[in-house]
């Protein structure tokens, strides 16, 4: 739908009329050749110049009361899902997969996993993608959005130092309510990459249960073990001491699988098992999606000044090719009106 910034200077529209009844071209004193007395001819190209008179005034006027096109939303399908990355922030995450300071070309935690979920997102256009982090606290950093470049930018950001702690539990229920205003029909799923858990206090287990209910969301951990590290899927050997303070992200592994949503969870030792168990999220993560798309408002103002200074030299030239005319002499003069 077309808007006016400045309507009122329609109002001006009529004194587009006025090259209707006036004369562009010079009258000559010499009579058209065929004119006889009572024949009155126009020749086609002061129509041409009439016309081109009523168009420069009206873009003109039509261009300074700001004309443009309405922004919106319009639904668009697609194939993908609502997620929402949440990305460990803790000090450990600096660390290479050796478990030490990346040195000789090696990668650290952090930057091998910004690397990989920007190749993710890349190739799932149709996804509402926001990110949140977690490290002593968690943090929103940017909410659902279809927007490629904001979602770079939120990724990018990602590489400043950690902090010491991993509060993971909040982390993850950041993550999900976050999912609350997700369009319906679409999955909802949360993909957390993190090198540790904590230990989540008894009031926020209660939460990420009603949380993992009200939203219907599926969960992902991408565990990026470090070398040496025990693995998340091993039970330990009977009598050894086994508890959440002991061994956290096995009891996080154990306690997400019990919160009754589909629940996947991989080790990686180095970024290629990073990009593999991502290429599964990708795989499991393929659903009908409806999102809406922005379409923003269009300025015409420059349409309608072109078009006024299209006939503005259309006129120009007109008259610049009249006066040779007139001054080859009798033979050439032609009454044109």
């Amino acid at each position: 739908m077309i808007g006016f910034d400045w309507p009122l200077a329609l109002t001006a529209l009529p004194l587009a009329l006025i090259p209707l009844f006036t004369r562009w071209l010079l009258p000559q004193a010499l009579p058209a050749p065929g004119a006889g007395p009572g024949r009155r001819r126009w020749h086609p190209a002061v129509y041409a110049l009439n016309l081109a008179g009523v168009l420069g005034i009206a873009g003109f006027i039509i261009g300074a009361s700001g004309p443009f096109l309405r922004g919106g939303e319009v639904p668009r399908e697609g194939k993908g899902a609502n997620v929402v990355l949440l990305i460990d922030r803790s000090s450990s995450m600096d660390d290479s997969f050796a478990g030490r300071r990346p040195g000789g070309g090696e990668d650290s935690k952090s930057e091998a996993a910004r690397r990989i979920l920007l190749e993710f997102i890349a190739g799932r256009a149709d996804d509402r993608v926001g990110v949140a982090a977690f490290s002593t606290s968690p943090l929103m950093v940017l909410p659902l959005t279809d927007s490629r470049s904001a979602l770079r930018a939120a990724i990018a950001a990602q590489g400043e130092a950690g902090l010491s702690q991993t509060d993971v539990g909040r982390g993850l229920a950041l993550a999900m309510d976050m999912l609350k205003d997700a369009p319906q029909p679409g999955a909802r799923a949360v993909v957390m990459v993190s090198d540790g858990a904590a230990v989540i206090a008894p009031e926020v287990q209660k939460q990420l249960r009603e949380l993992a209910a009200a939203r219907e969301v599926s969960l992902y951990w991408l565990y990026l073990r470090t070398k040496g590290a025990r693995s998340i899927f091993d039970d330990g050997a009977p009598g050894e001491r086994n508890t959440p303070q002991t061994r956290p992200e096995r009891h996080l592994h154990l306690y997400l699988q019990r919160l009754g949503v589909p629940y996947h969870a991989w080790e990686a030792e180095d970024a290629g098992a990073v990009a593999a168990a991502l290429e599964e999220v990708n795989r499991l993560e393929q659903h009908r999606l409806v999102t809406t798309s922005r379409i923003p408002r269009r300025d015409l103002s420059a349409w309608a000044f072109a078009l006024a200074g299209l006939a503005a030299l259309l006129l120009t030239l007109a008259r610049l090719i009249e006066i040779p005319l007139r001054r080859e002499g009798p033979a050439a003069l032609v009454r044109w009106s």
